[in-house]
């Protein structure tokens, strides 16, 4: 089985419209090996034909970070998933990873996803596939949630996956049926650590650095991964307690990113709010209506502006 790449414990969430190569590059640049183990790209859906090795490249993008970065791939053909896979290898990727856990509509319509939660047996040939395909030159991992309708069969949903090949599993603690739901039960990613022999990567709840060791001490896992609490707080790897001003730089570099990979405007604008939503680095944002008033902004200039701003003003933890 080949060798996990990870270089810390912690490790950034794929997320489909969030973790392209621009804001991954932001992040990336702002942790040490040491602090962030891993990341990830957004999913590549992969419907009957496969991508080509300078499509995959596409979304992994460039990097100048000794942070290791893998590409997700999501679908249930298992001989395009296995020929993108192949892609995969010829690209400068550490790791390939499965989404078994997607729980949005489209995914389901597709027989994708969290649509293979009902199916193991046919999550363990998918599994196989890509692991055959890769063979000992990349590590394959999967990313499950811990049921669809409910938890009952983590445990064997966990063990279809390390049946498969799999290096590493990752267990979100939600069923689909959850979705994003603010209870989490950390338990179920315990039965799937005392299910399986591979390292379990847990997911799921996270929200500030000290929850990153407690779910490892409280479940066993070997990993965490983190989301949507890195779009809050994108040192929440390092636990590092920034300014307002390093917060806004952030927004101002991400930005710049954008606007260099062809962004305009529009998406620039949206790509921010997405992020001012939930902001919570560098108190930046102090409090709901101040949030409010910068999601009816269209211009990405007026909020970067305004950033700045407050960041000038003193605005500091």
């Amino acid at each position: 089985m080949p060798r996990l790449p990870f270089t810390a414990p912690w490790l950034l969430a794929p997320m489909e419209g969030v973790t392209d190569p621009c804001f991954r590059a932001v992040l990336l640049a702002r942790h040490r090996p040491e602090d962030l183990g891993g990341a990830c790209t957004e999913f590549l859906r992969v419907v009957d034909h496969p991508y080509r090795p300078s499509q995959v490249r596409r979304h992994l993008g460039p990097s100048d970070s000794s942070i290791p970065v893998g590409v997700q791939l999501m679908g249930s053909h298992e001989s395009a998933l296995a020929a993108t896979a192949e892609s995969v290898l010829q690209t400068e990727a550490a790791f390939l990873d499965l989404n078994f856990g997607c729980p949005t509509k489209g995914a389901l319509k597709g027989c994708a996803g969290s649509a293979l939660l009902r199916e193991p047996k046919r999550l363990e040939s998918i599994v196989r596939a890509c692991v055959e395909a890769c063979g000992a030159s990349l590590p394959v991992t999967a990313k499950i949630r811990a049921g669809f309708d409910d938890a009952e069969s983590v445990e064997e949903l966990a063990q279809a996956a390390e049946a498969g090949g799999a290096s590493l599993l990752t267990v979100h603690c939600r069923t689909r049926s959850e979705h994003y739901t603010p209870e989490v039960d950390w338990s179920r990613i315990t039965r799937a650590v005392e299910a399986v022999e591979i390292p379990v990567c847990g997911n799921g709840g996270v929200q500030g650095h000290a929850d990153l060791e407690r779910m490892r001490s409280i479940t066993g896992c070997a990993y965490v991964m983190v989301g949507h609490a890195a779009l809050a707080d994108p040192w929440i790897f390092s636990g590092q307690e920034v300014s307002a001003q390093a917060a806004a730089e952030f927004l101002h570099e991400y930005s710049l990113a954008l606007e260099s990979a062809g962004a305009g405007p529009r998406k620039r604008a949206a790509r921010l709010k997405q992020l001012l939503k939930v902001w919570t680095a560098g108190r930046l944002i102090s409090d709901a209506p101040d949030r409010k008033n910068w999601m009816a902004e269209r211009d990405p200039e007026r909020l970067l502006v305004a950033m700045e701003a407050r960041a000038r003003a003193g605005v500091t933890p």
